[in-house]
């Protein structure tokens, strides 16, 4: 009678789970007008998890997934596939999927839909690191009570067997960074800023620095200020035809600022100057020695820009023309925008052509109705340059929750990650 009893109520618990899970429907081929439209409205709303990201990274499969409700799309993901050598692969949704994560039903069918299809493709693992917050502070207030509200998400995906990698602090742990730097949107963004961020701004409109913006026609003089970048730091960034493919398919939202100015005008302006504190100088009365001192400080400042001016002159050739000295390359998606990639002549920084760029792109974000505008990572440390330049711009540090595997076939993920591992040990 007792065998009895537990067998109609694992046939009861079978079924209750059957007909539970009948209002859902998994699909691994949506149309890119109902996904980016269910992404762009959602909370989570991400550029990497909007359609034509995949067409971005070119060089992985993908998959459009999606599940429904009551024939209603209630959750995405745009899934990555990098092929592995023997027949594998690893499926990777970067920021998402999308959904409401503290759905544990919705969450679990997901991910169990999503494991079914990742077995078939010979997947080892899924890998996601979804767009929630930790926890959202000024980064001159370090906050280290931030943990305390992250309980609900982790059982939930630690029901669907996800393995959290825990809360890493360098950017260098995590696919994407688990702290970035991000402004959001106000009113009047230049009223904001610092004290020294708006002086340097007038630094940059003393020498007449302009801003320009617009899409592939400004790609040459873009690749040439990133490139410049990565020879002086030594690192490898993107090349013109990821920037093109970027632009190409973020045709509405795709912007490349550059920062330039005529070094021309300004040395012959400087000349202008010179002649006329000299004349000044040479008529001041011999017993007004406080307005001398103040000329000959101006004169000094003078010949020192004419200097400058000089060097660049031997570089670019001394042409009546504006030369682009720094740019920004973004993404409006949604109400996001993501500042992606930026470069700059060091030999132009006196100019402080950044400062004034950043906040011209931020002002075209949120008058397109940008929530906010990311400027991108930041060690969690909070103390490298990174972070103290974009501190520069009053934002707010998002700290995510961070990166999480689901293993499909247990054994060789643990020898994957063992051999990342010891990859990364030998990279250090």
């Amino acid at each position: 009678m007792e065998k009895m009893i537990k067998y109609n109520w694992m046939i009861f618990k079978i079924s209750w789970r059957i007909e539970k899970n009948m209002q859902y429907e998994f699909r691994t081929n949506l149309k890119q007008e109902e996904f980016d439209g269910f992404v762009e409205k959602h909370e989570y709303c991400n550029l990497l998890q909007s359609y034509n990201w995949a067409k971005v990274k070119n060089n992985w499969d993908h998959l459009y997934t999606g599940v429904y409700k009551n024939n209603e799309l209630v959750a995405t993901g745009l899934v990555l596939i990098k092929r592995l050598p023997l027949s594998f692969c690893m499926y990777y949704l970067p920021r998402g999927p999308i959904m409401d994560y503290k759905d544990k039903e919705l969450v679990q069918y997901y991910f169990d839909q999503l494991k079914k299809v990742a077995k078939k493709d010979h997947c080892i693992f899924i890998k996601f690191d979804p767009a929630i917050h930790v926890n959202d502070y000024d980064s001159k207030s370090y906050n280290t009570n931030r943990y305390e509200d992250t309980e609900t998400y982790l059982d939930i995906f630690k029901s669907c067997k996800a393995i959290h990698h825990g809360y890493t602090m360098s950017i260098a742990d995590t696919v994407q960074p688990r702290f970035q730097s991000n402004v959001y949107a106000c009113e009047n963004v230049e009223e904001t800023l610092p004290k020294h961020t708006k002086r340097l701004i007038k630094d940059a409109d003393r020498r007449n620095v302009q801003i320009i913006h617009g899409n592939v026609e400004l790609l040459d003089e873009f690749s040439r200020l990133v490139e410049l970048t990565e020879s002086r730091k030594g690192v490898a960034l993107r090349d013109k035809e990821y920037f093109k493919t970027l632009l190409e398919n973020y045709p509405e939202g795709g912007v490349i600022f550059l920062a330039t100015c005529n070094v021309y005008k300004l040395n012959e302006d400087a000349k202008t100057k010179k002649l006329q504190l000299e004349k000044e100088i040479a008529e001041i009365p011999e017993n007004a020695k406080k307005k001398l001192h103040r000329l000959e400080d101006q004169l000094r400042s003078v010949d020192k820009d004419t200097k400058e001016y000089k060097e660049i002159f031997d570089e670019f050739g001394q042409e009546d023309k504006e030369i682009a000295i720094a740019g920004i390359l973004s993404i409006q998606f949604g109400n996001t925008c993501e500042m992606l990639y930026a470069g700059m002549d060091e030999r132009f920084k006196k100019f402080m052509p950044q400062y004034k760029e950043y906040v011209e792109n931020f002002k075209w974000a949120f008058d397109r109705g940008c929530l906010w505008s990311n400027m991108g990572g930041v060690e969690g440390s909070l103390d490298d340059g990174l972070t103290k330049f974009k501190d520069n711009f009053n934002p707010t540090i998002n700290e995510m929750i961070g990166e999480f595997d689901i293993p499909v076939y247990p054994f060789m993920y643990r020898l994957t990650q063992k051999a990342y591992e010891i990859l990364k040990s030998k990279h250090k």
